[in-house]
């Protein structure tokens, strides 16, 4: 079981909203939290090495769900995107995972309802090949249940958010390790325009008549504004 109060994470979330002028709806802004809660505990659950980015592109509502984490830097963010989102004919979950020196693992699920809690479920059946379930608990915390070998199916699939928050209680249980993580993106100005460098030598194509250029980081819709001399 691993088990995390995310609530030093919503409220950094929160703030970031206001610091980029953002306000999510609440049936954006709530699947976006449970995103990355699961996330988290997905990180957690898998080797330390791993960069992951999960995203989900839904039909109804239009929308891209998009959450990226590292265990080695002990970070989560994510953003929803609502303009040129692609209209796909089912839901997908998609998954990439990151290791230093080794190229990336890609893989696709298809999930059909909007709550992140079933997508996991379906994600740990078809591309972690164990079960796995996650669930809300009060106060924002989640906990996520993986299964190993010669688990209690029967236990496992009789949980339910009541009695995962007793476990502590009615089941013997030992802390093997405690992480701490936090909202955090890490993106900069700096970081961003080395991605401008083929304009370098003809800003013209990318100003046009504008003396600075609006952009927004990929991962956590935090806006720059870039100048010529910038470039």
């Amino acid at each position: 079981m691993v088990r995390a109060d995310l609530t030093p994470v919503f409220t950094d979330y929160y703030l970031h909203l206001m610091d980029i002028g953002e306000r999510h709806p609440e049936n954006l802004d709530t699947p976006l939290k449970d995103l990355l809660a699961v996330l988290t505990l997905h990180l957690v659950a898998r080797p330390w090495a791993e960069t992951i980015a999960w995203t989900a592109n839904l039909r109804a509502p239009r929308v891209n769900f998009f959450a990226t984490g590292s265990s080695v830097h002990e970070y989560i963010t994510g953003r929803v995107f609502t303009k040129d989102v692609r209209e796909p004919d089912r839901n997908f979950l998609y998954s990439q995972t990151m290791v230093p020196g080794n190229e990336a693992r890609n893989s696709t699920i298809e999930v059909e309802s909007s709550d992140p809690l079933e997508w996991i479920r379906h994600f740990y059946d078809q591309s972690e090949q164990r079960p796995g379930r996650a669930f809300r608990l009060p106060d924002d915390t989640y906990a996520l249940i993986a299964a190993q070998p010669d688990f209690d199916e029967e236990w496992f699939d009789n949980l339910t958010p009541e009695s995962v928050a007793q476990i502590l209680e009615t089941e013997q249980t030992k802390v093997l390790e405690t992480r701490k993580f936090k909202f955090s993106c890490g993106c900069s100005l700096e970081k961003i325009l080395p991605t401008l460098s083929a304009w370098k030598d003809k800003p013209e194509e990318l100003f046009g008549d504008d003396a600075t250029l609006n952009l927004q980081c990929p991962r956590c819709a935090k806006k720059y504004q870039v100048t010529r001399g910038d470039l």
